[in-house]
């Protein structure tokens, strides 16, 4: 098994100020290319295919019962947060909730782009609203109240699926009712909306603006292989 140099830091390689820049310019090197690569997949992203939406789904808020179409607002695009809170919990999942804290008050600049932001759970309106004051938070959150909708963008698993790999365009095994993940979506001048695309897993890593920041620190994420995440709390428990 390969040692993790955070595990030991104080034999971490120490050099002169020369050594230091020039390694520091052969890993610039490498981020250089990472990120045109990461330009190159945003690229394909925009142009990927779009699929109508033809269900009418209908969602609970604070106000009463919306439709999709309503979500947007007065904007041409939607992003949805698949929060994990099933029904029955009486508390937001902690992890969706650091993602959370990383999301919330973003959505004034994402309007400046012509974007709606909501979250989206299972669990019931009343629920939502007295977790997100708990939290502090003042993003838009709606209750899907148990419909189609979670169960059609992949983010929540009958009793059967639980245990098969029907996650992630069916390469992972969700193990429970509820799990993360983010959609997009574009209404036309018509109002006819369309599923742009959907990302679950590490693929909302970079919906999380502390991960960015922890992955520049000396010791970067340092987390248990096994429990990656088994460090997070809410930020109330802290």
């Amino acid at each position: 098994m390969t040692s993790n140099p955070a595990d030991h830091p104080e034999d971490h390689l120490v050099v002169s100020h020369d050594e230091w820049v020039a390694a520091r310019k052969d890993l610039l090197a490498e981020e250089k290319v990472f990120t045109h690569e990461r330009d190159r997949l945003n690229a394909k992203r925009v142009a990927l295919p779009w699929e109508r939406v033809e269900a009418q789904y209908e969602f609970t808020g604070p106000s009463g019962t919306v439709a999709l179409a309503d979500l947007f607002g007065p904007y041409r695009q939607l992003i949805v947060y698949h929060f994990m809170f099933p029904p029955e919990w009486d508390e937001g999942c902690p992890h969706c909730s650091f993602w959370a804290d990383n999301f919330d008050r973003s959505d004034v600049h994402l309007r400046a782009r012509d974007i709606s932001f909501v979250a989206m759970s299972r669990a019931p309106s009343d629920k939502l609203e007295a977790y997100k004051a708990r939290m502090g938070w003042s993003f838009q959150w709606f209750s899907s109240n148990n419909g189609r909708f979670n169960y059609d963008l992949g983010v929540s698993f009958t009793p059967e699926d639980q245990e098969r790999p029907v996650f992630n365009y069916n390469t992972l095994t969700p193990w429970m009712s509820d799990r993360e993940g983010a959609s997009a979506f574009y209404r036309d001048c018509d109002g006819n909306v369309y599923h742009t695309y959907s990302t679950y897993g590490r693929g909302i890593d970079l919906l999380n603006g502390t991960y960015n920041f922890i992955d520049i620190s000396p010791l970067g994420r340092n987390e248990d292989p096994e429990a990656t995440q088994s460090w997070v709390r809410r930020h109330d428990e802290y």
